[in-house]
């Protein structure tokens, strides 16, 4: 564990001390996450000055991502150039209407890779109140040393609340 955050009311959630010199992969492991307003996506961000400023130019970031709903219908979202991650699925905004999943992180210390994600969550839409699994991954494709991560609403004015924490894996 490298650190925990429990927000409450917060725009977004940095992580600006990711030790990536000791670690090759990371893990975010977000619980209870819910917004100020109902059916809003998570979304990620990173940063290659140490959290002063993320990475959000409107084609920095791709991904393509896998929804199944529990009434048994399933879609692919999906872009090849936006400025986020999208990395759990529309979300609500009371404490039934909660997202858990887990972020794995590859090469944000090694400036010669791009840094990828890949992503397994689970929410509930508050606009449907229907459970939504997501999966897939991410990728921001540049090669340059990542050294913050951010997670938020992309949404104007939007805030969020939850647990979120940050390991280093080491590989062998």
């Amino acid at each position: 564990l490298i650190q925990e955050q429990t927000v409450s009311g917060v725009a977004t959630c940095n992580f600006t001390n990711i030790q990536g010199a000791n670690y090759d992969v990371h893990l975010l492991q977000c619980t209870g996450l819910r917004f100020s307003t109902g059916n809003t996506a998570v979304h990620m961000r990173f940063s290659n000055d140490g959290g002063s400023s993320f990475e959000a130019g409107g084609s920095a970031y791709q991904y393509a991502n896998q929804l199944g709903e529990v009434g048994g219908s399933f879609a692919e979202e999906k872009s090849t150039g936006i400025s986020y991650i999208r990395v759990m699925p529309n979300i609500g905004d009371i404490a039934t209407e909660t997202g858990n999943g887990y972020i794995y992180l590859y090469n944000l210390n090694n400036s010669a890779k791009y840094s990828f994600s890949t992503t397994q969550s689970m929410g509930i839409r508050a606009s449907a109140s229907d459970g939504r699994m997501y999966f897939g991954g991410g990728v921001y494709p540049t090669a340059e040393t990542i050294n913050a991560v951010q997670i938020l609403s992309t949404d104007s004015g939007v805030t969020l609340t939850g647990t979120i924490k940050l390991f280093g894996v080491k590989q062998i």
